[in-house]
């Protein structure tokens, strides 16, 4: 399900702490987790024609399957070289990304050759684990260069956001060890098998961490058995808690605790026509929805979208509502909901753009607006409502005057950057493609008119000066003029 995040509570490490049990695990299966080496390149969206800035860090991962090393998806985003060390051994191993799920923060790995790695014991997965039952976390966190075990006891089982991606929530295991960098997609064990994968920590309490749990790890690796990552499914609602006795009343509602207020349902979404604002969840697959929006799964209360979590695109779930006091049954197709991807942290992408005669224009997304901090009210709105009230279904893409640079043809136009573009000499623009017709038309206009939502004027530039003004920006190192592709 995912979520607009206002600010972030949850940090993601580099890498995280692993493992966990109450007996000594054999020796030779530290040799199964490994350490990875990272080189980033990550994108620069201030100025998108630039290659951006080279980083690194470090990760672990572990074996689960012949050439399947298992880490976090933000230990190898945007890599540019993957090595892999052995526990023991100074020889680095090149490997490649070979799936990637930044919405549940896992990526499966494979070495280039598997025939060193041959007789090394895989992990196997158990279950989630209870509330206060031991594990132990193993991976490679600062502090030095050797392998690193931990316990900790499983303190909360709750469904969180994922800081990774900073708009997806799944179910999380909570446990009071640290988790630092260095440790992220590490195995964290109970017994001899994995129960979780380390990801991420919580800035404002010492020794907290969380672990990805193997509900979630399971999903994406069924997920990525055809050879492709699907995404998760979303039911497509927004729901509010029935807590207060007046608006059950108001509902013609029992006060017994049960249900939930749908107060949106996002156009073109699996729920779209079926549901509506007003209707009150009270079950999903015969799991009954309490008025916190809660049901039981395995004996814990979780949020009611776990059940949408362990599906699949093209699963059904059963759905049972009230609406204007009369039952509802229905079965609900799933499908990913792929346009709040919006909301969502791009990775392994380079920037979209177009520049023309030293404007400057982007889509808008949340790599666009963490970098560029946009004040003016009507973007940030059209950002909030691009999902909920469904602005994908005419916009593809909303396109952002971000810059403009310095030359004669736009020396009185600083004024207008961070303003969403309306339309281009009356046309209104659908996405940047789109804009990029209209700035590039077989017959030049007298004119290019550019409106721009909430500006006090149009920007017009002569077309007799667009040629040169391009020249001249890419005599000023703007090599590209623009970039269409993902």
């Amino acid at each position: 399900m995912i979520r607009l995040l206002s600010s972030l509570a949850l940090l993601a490490l580099t890498a995280t702490p692993v493992l966990a049990q109450t007996k000594s695990l054999p020796s030779d299966v530290y040799k199964s987790v490994l350490r990875i080496e990272v080189a980033t390149q990550v994108p620069d969206y201030l100025t998108p024609w630039n290659s951006g800035r080279f980083s690194g860090g470090i990760g672990t991962g572990f074996l689960i399957g012949k050439n399947k090393i298992l880490t976090n998806a933000h230990v190898v985003s945007n890599a540019r070289r993957v090595l892999i060390t052995v526990y023991g051994s100074p020889k680095k191993y090149p490997a490649k990304v070979e799936f990637i799920a930044h919405d549940c923060d896992l990526a499966l790995l494979s070495v280039e050759d598997f025939k060193d790695f041959e007789a090394f014991p895989t992990f196997e997965f158990g279950n989630v684990p209870t509330l206060e039952s031991q594990v132990r976390v193993i991976g490679y966190p600062v502090g030095g260069e050797r392998l690193s075990v931990t316990r900790g006891v499983v303190s909360r089982i709750d469904f969180q956001p994922y800081s990774h991606s900073r708009a997806d929530s799944h179910l999380v295991v909570q446990i009071d060890a640290a988790i630092n960098p260095g440790n992220s997609g590490g195995p964290v064990v109970q017994e001899d098998k994995v129960v979780g994968v380390a990801f991420q920590g919580l800035r404002q309490a010492d020794n907290t961490g969380y672990i990805i749990p193997t509900p979630v790890v399971r999903r994406f690796l069924k997920d990525v058995e055809d050879g492709h990552y699907d995404h998760y499914a979303d039911l497509g609602v927004s729901e509010f808690p029935l807590h207060n006795p007046a608006m059950r009343k108001a509902l013609n509602l029992e006060n017994d605790g049960n249900g939930v207020l749908i107060t949106n349902v996002v156009p073109g979404s699996s729920s779209d026509g079926i549901i509506k604002p007003g209707d009150v969840l009270m079950s999903l697959d015969g799991k009954p929805v309490d008025s916190a929006g809660m049901i039981t799964i395995d004996g814990e209360n979780v949020n009611l979208n776990e059940i949408i979590e362990r599906k699949y695109a093209g699963d059904k779930v059963a759905v049972r509502f009230l609406r204007q006091g009369g039952w509802n049954d229905v079965d609900i197709v799933l499908k990913p909901l792929h346009w709040s991807r919006m909301y969502a942290v791009q990775y392994e992408q380079k920037p979209r753009y177009v520049v023309f005669a030293g404007l400057v224009f982007q889509p808008l997304d949340t790599n666009l607006f963490a970098a560029s901090k946009f004040n003016d009210v009507t973007l940030r709105r059209l950002y909030t409502d691009y999902v909920p009230k469904g602005l994908f279904e005419k916009h593809k893409d909303i396109v952002v005057l971000t810059r403009v640079e310095s030359d004669p043809v736009t020396s009185q136009l600083g004024g207008f950057a961070g303003f969403a573009v309306d339309k281009i000499n009356g046309v209104e623009v659908k996405d940047l493609n789109h804009a990029h017709e209209l700035l590039h038309p077989k017959e030049m206009p007298e004119f290019f008119v550019i409106e721009l939502f909430d500006a006090e004027r149009p920007i017009i530039i002569p077309s007799a000066k667009v040629a040169e003004a391009n020249k001249r920006m890419q005599d000023n190192g703007i090599d590209n003029l623009e970039n269409l592709e993902d």
